[in-house]
């Protein structure tokens, strides 16, 4: 599957057909990725090498000892100090108790086509068999795909996508299972940084792999796809190891709650496949949220919009509006071409990037304040969000 969309390091906002670019950008130090960074979406099982070399370095060893002239006699072995072994359950808040009450709840997803074939992770919402997975996962031309959910178990069943989101890069996949454990959703809205970090999934096809770490930074702006097929992010970003397979996997708290779904890595390699260097990110549980309740409910899910198309070329602070489109919230509010996107609510916009992932943390409907420079003048609006739907 070839589901390596690296784009730049550096988040580029690109216009969407059918959702204009929205919000965030501050005249402080920006809070990209840097000009050496790639981020590429992690969603590719790769092949699992070198457990056979350690075999066969291990019955080369034996031999070899077997062939060697008796040793010389030793001292007598004297024992070390080690505990016994301790068959108590782990307390449910250790991380071992965390993981041992989520695992059942986190599948992996095979995805098999005539072109092209992958995997990724996912995680179970509903009893009746809702999970919930990453758009890159399961989204291939092909129409004749195969989708394969194992469970923790062993378990394997056939699967269906009920709706996509492109946009937010989230899917949703049914199977037809019933009294399925599902996770606990958390807020993202009170995730702090620092914050302890677990993230559980299929990196590299070892499905049930866990990695521990923290929350290092919030409202981090990642763009992720090929040209024409990005995803915004407005991503919480993780130390916690994720690599290509852990997509659409469940990032967890302390407690054992959902706080976002992995869905991307960052790599100093200008292509190929990249392994964890600690810095993952995650789609926010909240807007993740959303965007399954909707797909659930109708096979479809909306993203805010509004409603203009943004000036790629303008390199200052703030994201500069290159056209308005008529009767759309920003025509209302009384914007026009030019005027400079400096705030969303209480966020400052540093570029286009930071502008749309922080109209994506909203839902369409929601009313905003959007503060913007004309001419040198400062000046404030609230408009009302519109909605672009995408399937």
């Amino acid at each position: 599957m070839s589901i390596d969309p690296m784009t730049p390091s550096v988040p580029t906002a690109q216009p969407e057909p059918s959702l204009p670019p929205v919000a965030p950008v501050r005249p402080e130090p920006r809070r990209g990725l840097g000009l050496f960074a790639t981020v590429l979406v992690a969603g590719i099982t790769a092949l699992v090498v070198g457990l056979v070399a350690g075999l066969s370095g291990y019955v080369i060893g034996q031999s070899v000892d077997e062939s060697a002239p008796p040793a010389a006699p030793v001292a007598a072995v004297a024992p070390l100090a080690q505990s016994g072994v301790d068959t108590s359950p782990p307390a449910d808040q250790s991380i071992a108790g965390i993981v041992s009450a989520v695992l059942p709840s986190v599948v992996s997803i095979i995805v098999e086509g005539a072109a092209d074939s992958g995997s990724g992770s996912g995680f179970v919402l509903r009893p009746d068999g809702y999970i919930l997975t990453n758009n890159h996962v399961v989204n291939f031309s092909d129409d004749d795909k195969k989708i394969t959910v194992v469970f923790h178990d062993g378990t394997k069943v056939k699967g269906k996508v009920v709706g996509t989101n492109q946009a937010y890069d989230l899917a949703v996949v049914k199977v037809k299972e019933t009294g399925l454990q599902p996770v606990t959703l958390g807020n993202s809205a009170s995730v702090a940084v620092g914050d302890s970090a677990i993230a559980i999934g299929a990196p590299l096809g070892l499905d049930g792999t866990v990695t521990y770490g923290i929350i290092s930074a919030l409202d981090r702006p990642v763009t992720a796809g090929p040209a024409g097929d990005v995803s915004y992010i407005n991503a919480i970003q993780t130390d916690a190891a994720i690599n290509p397979g852990n997509s659409g996997g469940p990032l967890l708290d302390a407690t054992g709650r959902v706080i976002g779904v992995n869905s991307a890595i960052a790599t100093l390699i200008s292509g190929g496949e990249g392994g964890s260097i600690g810095l993952g990110f995650a789609i926010p549980v909240n807007s993740a949220k959303r965007i399954a309740e909707e797909i659930i409910a109708t096979g479809s899910a909306s993203t805010p919009v509004i409603g203009v198309t943004l000036d790629l070329t303008f390199t200052q602070d703030g994201a500069k509006i290159g056209e308005i489109n008529p009767g759309g919230p920003s025509d209302k509010g009384g914007l026009v071409k030019g005027d400079i996107i400096i705030k969303l609510g209480e966020r400052v916009i540093n570029d286009s990037t930071e502008l749309v992932v922080a109209i994506r943390e909203y839902a369409p409907g929601d009313p905003v304040v959007l503060g913007f420079r004309r001419g040198g003048v400062m000046r404030e609006v609230t408009i009302t969000l519109g909605s672009a739907e995408t399937s």
